[in-house]
């Protein structure tokens, strides 16, 4: 969920503070100057630019050429299933009263 700096501002509720030196306040103080924002706008800006690229870094699956076939291969070519993984159907369904 993408949210616009204008709609964080109107839905204010949390603080959040922390403590810097003063060259970092200085060069957030520079960079939101250059790019038109409050400091607070600026900090809180590219701190959920930070963290939705780390999330989505952790939540997306990566493969190699040779995985991607192979796992659309198997999608594509489902293995029969073994007598372990029939059982589990047969336990869910139980529990589900089928």
């Amino acid at each position: 969920m993408q949210v616009s700096i204008s709609s964080l501002s109107k839905v204010r509720g949390s603080r959040l503070e922390a403590r810097i030196s003063n060259e970092q306040k200085a060069l957030f103080q520079q960079a939101a100057m250059l790019s038109s924002r409050t400091l607070s706008e600026f900090v809180v800006a590219s701190a959920q630019e930070a963290a939705s690229r780390i999330i989505e870094a952790h939540e997306t699956i990566r493969l190699e050429r040779e995985e991607q076939i192979r796992f659309v291969q198997t999608l594509l070519n489902p293995p029969e299933p073994n007598a372990r993984l029939r059982q589990a159907s047969v336990q869910y369904r139980s529990t589900l009263g089928f």
